[in-house]
C-alpha cells in the first residue's frame, strides 16, 4: 500500500527573515503588561503638586486680602495669612455691591446662555459633520469667519437694535446676542466628526427615523461629554463677561461683574472690600465645579475611550 504525502498548506502566510514567532510565554508577558497598572514617579508627584499650588494661589490670596482691611493690603511685604475680618467685609461687600440681585441675575443670564449655546451649537454641529447640504463647507467658513471679527466692533449697533426692541437695561439685551458661538458650532463639529459613526446615522436612516430623531436619539447620547464640556466652558465665560453687560445694563439690574464696578467707586478704592466682592463672585462657580466636576470629568473619559 502506497502513502501518499498530503499537500503542503498554501494558504499559510510566507514567515520574513526577520520575523520571529511568538511562543505563548510571550504572549502572556505581553498580557500582563498590557494589564499593568502604570505608576508616577517622584517627579511628576513633584510637578502635580507644584501645578496644584500655582493654580490655587490667586484664590488664597483673593481671600487673604478679602480677610485683612485695606492698610494692612498694601504693606510691604503683604499679608500672607487670613485676617480677622473676612466675614464682616464678605457682608459689607454684599450690602454695597447688592450682591444677591447681582448673582440671580448672572445666573439667569449664565444658565440660559449655556444652554441655548449647547444646543444650537449641537445641532448645529451635527448638521456640518453628518448631512450633506449645498453649500455647507462655505456656511461652515462663514460661521469661522465670524470668530475672527472684534465684538467691540458691533458695540453700536447693537446697542442700537436693543433699544428699538425695548430691552435696553433688562436681561434680554444681554442673553439674546449670545444665544449661540461659533466656537461652539465649531468645537461640536469636530467632536461629532470623530465621534458620530457615519453607520449610526446611516441605520437611523433605514429604520426611517427623521434627522430630528436621529439627533434626539443618536447624536446626543454620543455627544453628551462633550455637551458638558461645552456648557461648563459658556457657564464660566458668561458669569465673568463684563464688557457686553457693562454697556447694556445699569446699577439696578447688574450681573456680577457689573455690580463690582460699585465697590470700586471714589476716590480711595478700598482693595479688601473688592477682593471681598470677587470673593462672592467666584463662589458659586467654586461650588459648581465642586459638585459637577466629577461627572464632567467622567464624561470626557467616557467620550474617549468610545473615540
Amino acid at each position: 500500500m502506497t502513502i501518499h504525502s498530503l499537500p503542503a498548506r498554501t494558504d499559510a502566510p510566507a514567515r520574513t527573515p526577520d520575523e520571529k514567532p511568538v511562543r505563548r510565554g510571550g504572549r502572556r508577558l505581553l498580557r500582563e503588561r498590557a494589564g499593568r497598572q502604570h505608576h508616577a514617579g517622584p517627579l511628576a508627584y513633584v510637578l502635580l503638586v507644584i501645578m496644584a499650588i500655582l493654580s490655587i494661589f490667586p484664590l488664597y490670596w483673593t481671600m487673604v486680602a478679602a480677610s485683612t482691611d485695606n492698610t494692612r493690603v498694601s504693606q510691604t511685604p503683604p499679608p500672607f495669612l487670613p485676617g480677622p475680618n473676612l466675614f464682616s467685609n464678605l457682608a459689607r461687600a454684599w450690602d454695597e455691591a447688592a450682591m444677591g440681585k447681582a448673582m440671580i441675575n448672572s445666573l439667569i443670564v449664565a444658565g440660559v446662555i449655556a444652554l441655548s449655546t449647547v444646543m444650537f451649537a449641537t445641532l448645529a454641529g451635527f448638521a456640518f459633520a453628518k448631512l450633506r447640504f449645498k453649500g455647507r463647507n462655505v456656511l461652515l467658513m462663514l460661521v469661522i469667519g465670524t470668530m475672527m471679527v472684534p465684538p467691540q466692533l458691533g458695540v453700536v449697533p447693537l446697542f442700537m437694535m436693543m433699544s428699538e426692541l425695548g430691552w435696553s437695561q433688562q436681561l434680554p439685551a444681554v442673553i439674546f446676542p449670545t444665544l449661540v458661538s461659533a466656537v461652539g458650532v465649531f468645537f461640536m463639529r469636530q467632536y461629532l466628526s470623530e465621534a458620530l459613526p457615519d453607520e449610526l446615522v446611516e441605520a437611523g436612516r433605514v429604520d426611517g427615523a427623521h434627522s430630528l430623531r436621529i439627533f434626539w436619539s443618536i447624536v446626543l447620547p454620543v455627544a453628551r461629554p462633550a455637551m458638558a464640556v461645552l456648557f461648563m466652558i459658556t457657564f464660566v465665560h458668561a458669569w465673568n463677561d463684563f464688557f457686553w453687560p457693562f454697556v447694556v445694563l445699569d446699577m439696578t439690574n447688574p450681573t456680577v461683574p457689573v455690580a463690582l464696578t460699585q465697590l470700586s467707586a471714589g476716590y480711595v478704592r478700598d482693595q479688601s472690600l473688592i477682593m471681598a466682592g470677587a470673593l462672592l463672585g467666584t463662589l458659586p462657580l467654586l461650588a459648581m465645579f465642586v459638585v459637577f466636576g466629577r461627572q464632567i470629568v467622567s464624561g470626557i473619559m467616557a467620550g474617549a475611550v468610545k473615540g
